[in-house]
């Protein structure tokens, strides 16, 4: 039986081709333009679907996840020829491959690069411990088509009863905990760790910042590698970890220190200051201890790195934003290849970046914390929109 392409209900109006200017101001063609150029994938001759505008595709592919490629381009070049680009649709399926094909991968994640930043300013609520900006690390994983070539690239993650259907990739993020902007991450096979990727992402990390991390990811090596940045870190660490009590605090922390390894301890060496803050929830049992390289407890009592630690799961939201409410119910990644996996990935960094850098934008003129404006509606109200040059005047 002949399956039919779906489309989006009710054609465009002029008020969805006018509103998109809120997307298209965050992620300018003019950036677009600049950074396909400097990727040297700007086009050699004009083409019915030229470089600058496959990359704008690919973002509005997570914006209208569930409709055809088809649709997904009509509905782009409609609100282009709005901002008086004369482009006409490409109708056929192998055609956007081929113009996506030609893009790469290289260029989204330039693009991303160009793009991602801390959103958060000095009036932004909620994003903020005392002079410190809080960010965290965390990871996710997302499920590609079963293809010969997906699964050789990423491979399959082991389960309990073997390997899973698909392949997946990793991801290992920094966000903003106030805003849930992702503002650097890497991708990877499933083969690679997360603390292994996580060397890449600290160059993200500057002085002012107050990294959260969840006990998985502390060792000696990550631990000093990230506090070589000059940002703070407040992670929790497993209860087996060797921390011997040097100095008591008031405030019922206390300094100790972390050594490279066993031997060191034994032979006295010198290990790396840390402070520790251990304490229960809700009268619980469980002992929860974290480590920080705030050593004055005059700057950050224990009791409030205590209350500030779980804002390290705001990570997870924004992972659900990204995977629940833009990606959708589809299993899989629409993209065969792996080449193009990862060039629909940094699509999709960039498009909850931009989403959330609107919400931000938003909440600033309101005088809001990012938290109190829906992400669903602000995704709902974008997937209305087409996109277009940001100086078009209604």
């Amino acid at each position: 039986m002949a399956r039919h392409e779906q489309v989006l209900p009710g054609g465009l109006r002029f008020t969805d081709l006018v509103s998109l200017g809120a997307l298209a101001e965050h992620v300018p063609l003019s950036t677009i333009r600049e950074v396909v150029t400097a990727e040297g994938r700007s086009e050699k001759r004009v083409r019915l679907l030229p470089a600058d505008v496959t990359a704008l595709y690919v973002v509005a592919m997570w914006l209208f996840r569930d409709v055809s490629y088809e649709e997904v381009l009509n509905c782009l070049l409609a609100g282009l020829r709005w901002a008086g680009l004369a482009l006409e649709s490409v109708a056929t399926k192998g055609a956007i491959t081929q113009a996506r094909v030609r893009l790469g991968w290289q260029a989204m994640r330039a693009l991303y690069l160009r793009l991602a930043r801390p959103l958060a300013t000095s009036e932004t609520r909620g994003a903020w411990y005392r002079s410190w900006l809080t960010v965290a690390i965390d990871g996710s994983t997302f499920d590609v088509p079963d293809t010969e070539a997906n699964a050789a690239e990423f491979g399959y993650p082991g389960t309990a009863r073997g390997s899973s259907a698909y392949p997946q990739i990793r991801c290992l993020a920094l966000s903003e905990t106030g805003t849930h902007a992702v503002f650097a991450c890497q991708m990877d096979s499933i083969k690679r760790g997360e603390t292994t990727l996580a060397k890449d992402l600290l160059a993200a990390l500057k002085p002012g910042m107050l990294l959260l991390a969840d006990r998985a990811f502390f060792g000696y090596e990550l631990w000093t590698a990230a506090a070589a940045t000059k940002a703070d870190l407040l992670w929790r660490v497993k209860k087996n970890i060797r921390l011997p009590v040097k100095e008591r605090l008031a405030d019922g922390s206390f300094l100790s220190e972390i050594h490279r390894s066993g031997n060191d301890i034994r032979d006295g060496r010198a290990g790396l200051a840390v402070r520790v803050v251990e304490y229960t929830v809700g009268g619980g049992k469980e002992v929860l201890r974290l480590i920080t390289t705030i050593l004055d407890p005059r700057k950050a009592p224990a009791l409030e790195l205590a209350a500030l630690y779980p804002q390290r799961w705001e990570i997870e939201t924004a992972f659900d934003e990204i995977k629940t409410h833009i990606k959708g119910s589809k299993i899989t990644m629409r993209s065969k290849t792996p080449e193009l996996v990862r060039q629909e990935f940094w699509g999709l960094m960039i498009a909850h970046w931009a989403l959330r850098d609107i919400i931000h934008a938003a909440a600033l003129r309101q005088n809001l914390d990012p938290d109190g404006i829906s992400f669903v509606h602000a995704v709902r109200l974008v997937r209305r929109m087409m996109p277009r040059t940001a100086d078009f005047s209604p």
